[in-house]
């Protein structure tokens, strides 16, 4: 690609882009020189399990690596025992160092699924924050104004709701903007609730006589409502280490209108191919699996996509049973269907049972369950379903 193609390429689904103009310098000098570019993308680890909504960043920082840049992933070992109090209305526990390490270390086997862990700086910031001193902190501190600080919308907020905002959190943007400079960051990458802690970053950059790096964010992916940003706590989420069938009949799930955000932003197709599938006659329905396929090949292979879609169709094109389920063993006899659901592990407790019988979302041997007192004669075996995609074998012993 000319420079033209790859700052193209490279602003696809990019929401704040600071700037187009320094891009364009810094490939420019990269191309002269035959030196990479360093592009920063920093993670806390908070949570040890990734989902499709934390790839969109993810996925701008393989398409630097693609280009042939450095990719600089950061785990915020440092910052991760303060809090990142971005988008916070209350003040985030910080985590425990045994905590940080544990999650780091799922990070880093879910972000290789993306990147390529040969062309991949792994850095962790209290390579450098672990050596700061009570005077390096105060002078790190004399370059940002409290006023600077507050004028981040959370902390806004916080203080017109009159919430406390604890005195370490004043701290975390300063930290993360000291790692571009401790990294000498050319890019930074991140969400678009970071541009405060990414331009905080460009002006510290300034004050320690570097070049200022260029901010590019990406949206917060929408969950499979298409309403709300994707979550684990609102359950509208897809994990990268859920089963290809599994994620294959989440994006199935999804709207038509959905299909072309998750389109832009978690695959490589350019924007003029996804626009020529936008004005072609092709069926939404075809659009949506080949969508799904090009995702569950990024985390599990072509072949594992394939077959995930001939079990998608098998269960519901043609209505088959699928060729492989969980098998559970009882003894004979007559069970109330809610206590079945428990006993094989199918429902977490009698109750949520009894709620997935009530919401018609439990089928035995292909018949719908609607009565939560219902039961059922257990002599031989039995074919539970519950919900569209859970299926198991129920035998006596």
């Amino acid at each position: 690609m000319n420079i033209d193609q790859q700052i193209e390429y490279l602003k696809k689904g990019v929401v704040d882009f600071i700037s187009e103009e320094e891009l364009r310098r810094k490939l420019q000098r990269s191309i002269e020189s035959g030196v990479p570019l360093r592009v920063k993308l920093g993670a806390d680890p908070t949570a040890p399990d990734i989902h499709l909504g934390h790839t969109v960043v993810i996925r701008k920082l393989r398409a630097f690596q693609e280009l042939g840049h450095t990719a600089v992933f950061l785990i915020g070992s440092f910052t991760g025992m303060i809090g990142d109090p971005s988008g916070k209305t209350s003040t985030r526990p910080p985590l425990s160092p045994d905590d940080v390490k544990a999650n780091a270390e799922t990070y880093k086997a879910q972000i290789f699924k993306l990147l390529d862990p040969d062309k991949t700086e792994i850095r962790f910031n209290s390579e450098w924050m672990d050596k700061f001193t009570a005077a390096d902190f105060v002078k790190l501190c004399s370059r940002v104004t409290v006023r600077q600080i507050l004028e981040r919308d959370d902390f806004e907020k916080r203080m017109r709701e009159e919430r406390p905002i604890a005195l370490h959190e004043l701290i975390y943007p300063l930290v993360q903007a000291y790692d571009s400079v401790a990294l000498k960051a050319d890019i930074e990458l991140g969400g678009t609730d970071q541009k405060f802690n990414l331009m905080l970053g460009r002006d510290l950059q300034r004050q320690y006589g570097q070049e200022p790096q260029v901010v590019m964010t990406t949206p917060l992916l929408e969950g499979l409502d298409g309403v709300q940003k994707m979550s684990k706590s609102l359950n509208n989420y897809i994990g990268i280490t859920e089963s290809a069938f599994e994620m294959f009949g989440k994006i199935m799930s999804i709207s038509d209108e959905l299909m072309w955000r998750y389109y832009e932003l978690l695959t490589d197709l350019t924007p003029s191919e996804i626009e020529r599938m936008k004005k072609s006659d092709e069926n939404p329905r075809n659009l949506k699996a080949n969508l799904a396929k090009l995702i569950i090949k990024d985390f599990h292979s072509e072949q594992a996509a394939k077959e995930a879609e001939e079990e998608f169709n098998r269960l519901f094109v043609r209505k088959e049973l699928p060729e492989q389920m969980q098998e559970f063993e009882l003894p004979a006899g007559r069970y109330e269907v809610s206590d079945l659901l428990f006993q094989t592990n199918l429902a977490a407790s009698k109750k949520e049972a009894k709620r997935l019988i009530e919401q018609g979302g439990v089928k035995i041997c292909g018949e719908r369950v609607s009565n939560v007192k219902a039961e059922i004669e257990l002599n031989g075996e039995l074919v539970i379903q519950v919900g569209k995609r859970k299926f198991m074998k129920v035998k006596s012993h």
